[in-house]
């Protein structure tokens, strides 16, 4: 408790300092959420056999994920034979920088997820290597492992003028501790030869996932991961086996994985359109890692502040490119910034939280945040995103984002004399989003 009492007093004394009071209890409260449908949840008995064999939250707690377009089940599908809709994280309605693996975003997954029985599953490492070999899951748990925080993202997350929340907008990420055998771990017993510059991950689900990846990066800082937030990773993230490529796409972080090829180049198989067969330099093989980012989840789109007085701003950080440094809040639309509060460590390539005391006095506002990594990079504004690809307003949000590269502009909310909040960006025409 002794360690909890300082932060508590110094975050209570800037809010002072910054709204000239410190705040009663109810003026810290966002409405929004799920806590009148919580209110109305059936009871439960959180004493029987089945909460204690597998922890329940409690029924005043209903936070799930949110249903994706057109890969749910009563709509057209866009591929065949799809059996699965995918998800966003409820991002408002989290806290610290851990996403449950339950609200953890998912992809679409066009061909179902495969029903695999860890105890016949292996992974064969093969290619351009000297020896290779078959693992089977319990020869990989008795290979030497690391534990890391990483953030998934999926290249589809942009800001969008449209989302009326923090879901909508960014909802297609999410952050776990992912536990694993490194990849360097499995080249190094199979002896990788001269010559050799790519790795291709296969999956085992039934359109054969496959994605290539440098093989630098392979052995830098890549998991072939067993575990997710402590248990064995689930079947929807991937289970017994999936790659985790930190600061990547999410597409690259291979489910199922069935198959590691170490080969001298790339392959262009179906996922890898969006990098290799663009003429455009900027979304070349150099540019896989996800530049500095943020966004406010409170308060943020669809939220609403109840009274005047004293708030924490929160939100989320991260970068594919490392830590991050520093994240700054603007409550006057960009016109001026200050520094935030960054929760906890910032490790690299995780989400890091971020909180700022602001006090609202009743007038229109408009919230935004940036992101500065380790690198130097600062994210951009929705104007500096566009120029540097050379488009105008309408084509950026007339173009599918995996022809823009990473979409990380900064994304406001706008908090109305009424304390609705919605969404700061000007409307657009158009908004083109192949998940939508």
């Amino acid at each position: 408790m002794s360690g909890t009492h300082p932060s508590r007093r110094r975050f209570l004394k800037k809010g002072a300092a910054a709204a000239g009071l410190v705040a009663a209890p109810g003026a810290l409260e966002l409405t929004g959420g799920s806590s009148t449908a919580a209110a109305q949840a059936p009871v439960v008995d959180n004493n029987a056999i089945e909460s204690v064999l597998y922890g329940r939250r409690s029924r005043f707690v209903t936070t799930t994920r949110e249903i994706e377009g057109r890969s749910h089940s009563e709509t057209a599908r866009i591929r065949p034979n799809p059996q699965r809709p995918s998800a966003r994280t409820p991002l408002a309605e989290l806290t610290g920088a851990i996403t449950p693996t339950s609200l953890h975003f998912t992809t679409q997954h066009y061909y179902g997820i495969p029903d695999i029985n860890p105890a016949e599953h292996t992974l064969r490492v093969e290619g351009m290597v000297d020896r290779p070999l078959v693992f089977t899951m319990d020869e990989l748990r008795r290979l030497p492992f690391v534990s890391r925080v990483h953030f998934l993202e999926c290249v589809g997350n942009r800001p969008n003028p449209r989302g009326a929340t923090v879901t909508a907008t960014h909802g297609r990420m999410g952050c776990s501790e992912w536990t694993g055998v490194p990849l360097s771990v499995l080249l190094g017993e199979v002896g990788v030869r001269g010559g050799a510059s790519w790795i291709i991950a296969e999956a085992a689900d039934g359109g054969r996932h496959t994605k290539s990846v440098p093989l630098a990066k392979a052995l830098d800082d890549v998991l072939v991961a067993y575990g997710q937030n402590g248990e064995p990773v689930r079947s929807d993230h991937g289970f017994p086996l999936r790659l985790l490529v930190p600061g990547f796409e999410g597409i690259y972080n291979v489910k199922w994985l069935k198959r590691i090829k170490v080969v001298d180049q790339p392959y262009l198989s179906f996922q890898e359109h969006s990098r290799f067969l663009t003429p455009d330099p900027k979304t070349q093989r150099d540019s896989y890692d996800f530049g500095p980012n943020s966004v406010i989840t409170r308060p943020s789109g669809a939220q609403r502040l109840p009274a005047h007085g004293l708030y924490a701003i929160s939100g989320l950080a991260w970068s594919g490119s490392g830590a991050v440094s520093r994240v700054e809040v603007s409550t006057d639309g960009g016109a001026t910034y200050r520094g935030a509060e960054l929760v906890g460590p910032a490790l690299p390539k995780a989400h890091t939280r971020f909180c700022l005391p602001w006090r609202w006095n009743g007038e229109e506002a408009v919230l935004q945040s940036r992101c500065l990594d380790e690198r130097g990079q600062l994210q951009p504004t929705e104007a500096e995103y566009a120029h540097y690809w050379g488009l105008t307003r309408g084509q950026l949000y007339g173009t599918i984002q995996s022809q823009l590269g990473h979409c990380n502009w900064i994304q406001p909310w706008k908090v109305g004399s009424d304390g609705e909040v919605t969404n700061g960006l000007a409307p657009t025409d158009v908004v083109v989003d192949v998940h939508a």
